[in-house]
């Protein structure tokens, strides 16, 4: 159920040293890695932990740059779970579309706490 999980950081390089050490002895790695963000995981295809300089450029602080992913098989299912959560009451944060070209495909919003939610598939 769970794609992957950000957590926002204020030195990347550094980030992706800890967590890559951290994670080596369960088989995770660095799997993409982007300007200000990387998934470290066994496969694109099993739950990530990426790391990010957060989007906003504000200093990265517990809840800043933290969002908490769903990968619901497809691209329709993406599209089915942002507009059933903007119905229940979520705040559009991205709508459905492609966000690294023939990579991912996915959606953002908060809920009704403010907590973002993305619904993804890496295709």
């Amino acid at each position: 159920m769970i794609s992957y999980v950000t957590l926002g950081v204020s030195d990347l390089a550094a980030a992706k040293a800890f967590y890559g050490e951290l994670l080596a002895d369960m088989g995770a790695k660095v799997l993409i890695d982007m300007d200000r963000i990387s998934f470290i995981g066994k496969s694109m295809a099993a739950p990530m932990l990426a790391v990010c300089i957060p989007f906003n450029q504000e200093p990265a602080q517990a809840g800043n740059g933290t969002m908490v992913s769903f990968a619901p098989g497809s691209k329709e299912g993406v599209d089915a779970m942002y507009h059933k959560a903007i119905a229940l009451g979520a705040t559009c944060e991205g709508a459905p579309g492609e966000r690294v070209a023939d990579v991912f495909y996915g959606a953002y919003v908060k809920d009704p706490d403010g907590n973002k939610l993305c619904f993804n598939i890496f295709m």
